[in-house]
């Protein structure tokens, strides 16, 4: 039978586990080649709030099928599982859980976005904002 644990000790655990990242230094990163941001936010959210520049968008659901560089339903960028991906989600939680299931798959340096697409927007790093509603 499994330890019982909750969210909260569960993400902590896993946390402990990924080297995370701030919005700068995944932009850094993004923009030297050296990642691959990856958007799990669902399209409510990306149609309320906007697009990163670049992302990878790929809905929590699909994220293992996409990422997997075995999988035969990979996204083109999933070609190694030396590939750094950088995972966000909204505000930073469900991220860190999402990545470290891909770290289960073996691309061993992913990992999460602290904070999420807020804290990138706080950040004023660019973001591409939904058509005005008129």
């Amino acid at each position: 039978m499994a330890e019982r644990m909750g969210i909260d000790a569960l993400l902590e655990q896993v946390r402990a586990g990924l080297d995370r990242i701030d919005p700068r230094a995944a932009h850094e990163a993004y923009e030297a080649g050296d990642a691959l941001l990856v958007d799990t936010r669902y399209a409510a959210l990306r149609e309320r709030d906007g697009l990163i520049p670049g992302a990878l968008i790929v809905e929590r659901n699909e994220l293992e099928w996409r990422l997997d560089p075995l999988g035969s339903h990979r996204a083109a960028e999933a070609d190694s599982h030396d590939l750094r991906v950088v995972v966000l989600c909204d505000e930073g939680y469900a991220s860190s859980l999402a990545a470290e299931s891909l770290r289960r798959l073996g691309l061993h340096r992913a990992t999460d976005l602290i904070g999420g697409f807020q804290a990138w927007k706080a950040a004023g790093l660019p973001v591409l904002l939904p058509a005005a509603r008129g």
